[in-house]
């Protein structure tokens, strides 16, 4: 049945990772295993976070926690859908169900990148604005911000979602992704395809012109402050956990930089589905751990946690 834009098809086909039963099989365990680890450990930050008698009072800790919910809905929209596939083997996904995910999916990362910008403005403003920082970035301010990063994020992509899913799609319905990207999408589309490529490119440059430039200038702006500072105690501690933060933010704005290179050729989509798993499924499993891993704050707060459950269960004992 066509529809009124004149589109005949009604479900794509994912081919994911295609390959011999024994390869799809290893990847299923592992992908399992990785989102496994990657919801618990992100679940353990917020945990601790919210539990914690000192950490909610910090705006740092309020955005570490935001972001580990974000890392949870990210990771979310794309590897339970993978994993049913290399489970089942068919990658038959509707319509609607393969533009929802590529909307939640952009809407997610765009929300990440306004995070990894809140993120290095409090740390800005820590170090090289310390006596005014207090009055910007208060627990109100803090969570207006994370707010305004959720919002903008949802707000970014309607457009751009709306112009793909208007176009006719009456050929092939077969795309060579393990989910629904904006690439794959729109070469299935059938012409004309006017100026909807141009506007999607648009508003995807502008999310990297409106965060890289920012987060670059104010992580340059924290190690030129921290080179001048005379106090060599404090500025190691400051270095020692903005190197993390650059980490998290190279990571992330590597890999998504990496798509907008990748060569022509055959080998093509085998080197985007890499590049997207690093960003979609690995990614995310790594940002609580470089950030958590060496951070004394969080450290404390988990021993507090610990001590904290071991008193209830003794009390448990006694009664």
């Amino acid at each position: 049945m066509d529809l009124v834009n004149g589109t005949t098809v009604q479900a794509f086909i994912l081919l994911g990772f295609g390959g011999e039963l024994q390869k799809r099989f290893l990847l299923l365990i592992f992908f399992t295993a990785l989102y496994v680890f990657t919801v618990a450990e992100n679940i353990t930050v917020i945990t601790l976070v919210f539990l914690d008698a000192q950490l909610p009072r910090l705006p740092m800790y309020i955005l570490l926690s935001n972001f580990s919910w974000l890392e949870i809905c990210y990771v979310t929209t794309t590897v339970p859908r993978m994993l049913l596939d290399l489970a089942s083997h068919h990658g038959i996904i509707s319509f609607h169900a393969c533009f929802l995910q590529f909307y939640i999916f952009f809407s997610l990362g765009v929300t990440e990148c306004f995070f990894l910008s809140a993120m290095a403005l409090d740390r800005y403003l820590a170090i090289c604005q310390p006596l005014r920082y207090p009055q910007i970035m208060s627990q109100y301010s803090c969570y207006v911000l994370v707010a305004a990063c959720w919002v903008v994020g949802f707000l970014w992509y309607p457009i751009p979602v709306g112009l793909i899913s208007k176009l006719s799609f009456c050929g092939p319905n077969v795309i060579d992704h393990f989910m629904c990207d904006f690439g794959p999408i729109l070469a299935l589309a059938c012409p004309p395809l006017g100026i909807v490529p141009l506007v999607c490119q648009v508003f995807m440059n502008a999310v990297m012109v409106c965060n890289v430039p920012f987060v670059v200038l104010s992580y340059g702006n924290i190690i030129f402050t921290l080179i001048k500072s005379t106090n060599q105690g404090s500025r190691k501690k400051a270095f020692s956990t903005i190197s993390f933060h650059i980490m998290v933010v190279t990571l992330f704005y590597g890999s998504v930089g990496a798509m907008y290179l990748i060569p022509g050729g055959e080998s093509q989509s085998e080197v985007t589905k890499a590049i997207t798993v690093f960003y979609t499924a690995i990614t995310p499993s790594l940002n609580p751990l470089i950030y958590c891993l060496r951070n004394d704050q969080v450290k404390e707060a988990l021993e507090r946690l610990l001590k904290r459950k071991e008193r209830w269960f003794q009390r448990k004992e006694m009664i």
